[in-house]
């Protein structure tokens, strides 16, 4: 028999060769690597959207921002509490007059609450309707600024302000305030507007201060002026909370390229 030889052996033996489809084994492969890929996505992502365009609107990725920090502020707190328990169990000299000076730094570090008479200030934009009549550089005056916002806590502070809020949020000596959009960032966090501004102290004294801050008097007179109506009011008030700072306290620095 000639011509094909190794087709005459195949059928000699009763083996038929047979080529396995390139989608039986392509198939499995594609699966494999797509649940590996929903995997290594839901570790990455830790409970949030992987897709910043899936954010509508600004007010969603404002409290999207907000629970995610909140989350890591849970863990933060409870961190601590696990530390405190440790640390009192620890009987040892050295250990106690180290907590005793680290307890005396918590006040000044905004790590206590203060609760007493103060002053409230909300800042504002100003209506909407007003704004989308203006140019984009006019309405750079009808909006809120971290400028804004800082010389007003300044100037309380300058009043003798033993404790500042802002949105709730107390106030320490890395706290960063920036604009973002119509929002301001405390700690990384966006907050919305009004912003609303608390201080604890002598009232007589914060308000002097703020009256007489050059900064101040200039945002309260366009306040005033009904081409622009930014957003103003101040009130004393007999009882304010601060809340201690429960945040994160690390400190981010640059750091040299050796």
């Amino acid at each position: 028999m000639t011509g094909h030889p190794h087709k005459a052996q195949a059928h000699a033996t009763g083996r038929a060769v047979r080529r396995i489809p390139l989608w039986r084994v392509g198939t499995p492969l594609v699966i494999l690597v797509c649940g590996a890929l929903f995997v290594v996505s839901a570790e990455n992502s830790h409970g949030t959207d992987l897709r910043p365009g899936r954010y509508t609107d600004l007010a969603t990725l404002t409290g999207s921002e907000a629970q995610r920090y909140h989350r890591i502020q849970d863990q933060v707190t409870q961190t601590d509490k696990e530390v405190s328990r440790l640390t009192q169990e620890v009987d040892d000299t050295t250990v106690k007059r180290y907590k005793n000076e680290i307890d005396g730094l918590k006040d000044p570090a905004g790590l206590v609450a203060h609760t007493g008479p103060g002053l409230r200030i909300t800042l504002s934009d100003a209506p909407e309707d007003k704004i989308q009549r203006v140019g984009d550089d006019a309405a750079n005056l009808l909006v809120v600024h971290q400028q804004d916002v800082q010389a007003v806590v300044n100037a309380l502070w300058r009043g003798g302000a033993t404790a500042v809020t802002i949105q709730g949020q107390r106030v320490i000596s890395t706290t960063g305030i920036k604009c973002s959009g119509s929002t301001i960032q405390l700690q990384g966090v966006p907050y919305p507007q009004p912003f609303v501004i608390d201080a604890v102290g002598n009232v007589d004294d914060m308000l002097r201060s703020v009256n007489d801050d050059s900064y101040v008097t200039l945002y309260r007179q366009q306040a005033e002026n009904p081409d622009i109506s930014i957003g103003w009011s101040m009130h004393p008030e007999s009882r304010l909370t601060a809340p201690a700072y429960t945040g994160l306290r690390d400190l981010s620095y640059a750091r040299p390229i050796r």
